[in-house]
């Protein structure tokens, strides 16, 4: 079988063809990412696979469809760039990889957080500069204070389990309870209530019409005094306008991002020498309560591996005939 990798680093081509060794598939990568326009290099290929940022919608899976693809695969949990609908009308099959090492991220999103409080970042560069000062370099002990945690599937559940380590106080939303985590001492409460009472939020819920632009200027009336926001799950989660806005105000401490909701302009991509065409983020980066990553949470050897294997399994399984229902998605997943 012929794969199409779209949207390819030099990690994706390490690890891919490392673990292709056993199965022996015919892999090409292309830095480009997948829409509309770049669809024609998919002919001559048997499946695709795509990453969080390549354009899926209803087009490009028509330009798929008359190239003769059938299989649609992600190395990715998100599919909400891929237009379910018009994959299931040209008969298109969606794989993803819906978990891997959800402890990538929830370790991401604890060094946002310490990352943020104690201003390491800061320290370092003054350091660089001869600058051994300690002035306003003053953090918060995490000991003892109360984390919101948004969302409890794999990596929230990973993300709680850091956490205890810290003696903290964790109060949970999610629409699903895990009855594990409240027997073991984790509260459930309204979105209302943990943004009140948190000194910490940290986002780990998919992208879906229920959740798009979750933490908005509405819901951040309800912020605790100086809360730090983080976010590694999905740009579009909050309103970042409003959110910025908050910082202004000082409602919000401080906020953490490994995502953005403009990011495919810009992530994954070397800008250093040119001028960004985006106000909104470069706003975000000129403010010191400020820390933002690009998309890197996912970024350890471990996940790398997993990825690949499930996505090559995922492969595998289709030319067979044995697809992984766990790992297919189609409309009934877009609840």
């Amino acid at each position: 079988m012929k794969v199409a990798f779209f949207s390819s680093k030099s990690y994706d081509e390490e690890y891919f063809n490392k673990i292709n060794e056993k199965y022996g598939f015919k892999l090409q990568f292309f830095e480009t990412r997948l829409d509309s326009h770049t669809v024609k290099l998919t002919k001559g290929f048997d499946a695709v696979c795509v990453f969080v940022n390549d354009k899926v919608d209803a087009k490009t899976l028509k330009g798929l469809s008359r190239r003769n693809i059938k299989l649609l695969t992600l190395r990715c949990a998100g599919f909400n760039n891929v237009d379910l609908e018009a994959a299931e009308k040209h008969g298109i099959t969606v794989l993803r990889v819906p978990a891997y090492s959800p402890e990538a991220v929830a370790e991401h999103a604890l060094a946002l957080i310490l990352t943020l409080n104690r201003k390491t970042h800061k320290a370092y560069n003054r350091v660089r500069e001869g600058n051994f000062s300690l002035e306003r370099l003053t953090g918060f002990n995490v000991s003892g204070k109360t984390i919101g945690v948004i969302g409890t599937g794999a990596i929230g559940r990973a993300f709680i389990q850091l956490l205890k380590g810290f003696k903290t106080k964790i109060k949970a939303y999610d629409p699903y309870p895990n009855k594990q985590l409240q027997n073991e001492g984790v509260e459930y409460v309204s979105l209302e209530e943990l943004l009140t009472e948190s000194d910490i939020v940290s986002l780990h819920c998919p992208l879906s019409p229920e959740t798009h632009r979750m933490i908005n200027a509405q819901t951040l009336k309800h912020v605790k005094q100086g809360a730090m926001l983080i976010n590694t799950s999905r740009g579009k989660l909050i309103d970042t306008e409003a959110v910025i806005e908050a910082l202004r105000e000082k409602r919000l401490g401080s906020l953490g991002i490994d995502v953005y909701a403009e990011e495919e302009k810009l992530f994954f991509k070397d800008l250093s020498e040119m001028i960004i065409d985006d106000d909104t983020i470069s706003r975000l980066i000129a403010l010191p309560n400020v820390l933002i990553t690009a998309h890197q949470a996912f970024l350890t050897r471990e996940a790398l591996e997993q990825i690949a294997e499930t996505t090559l399994q995922n492969i595998s399984g289709f030319e067979k005939g044995e697809i992984n229902r766990k790992n297919q998605v189609g409309t009934e997943n877009l609840g």
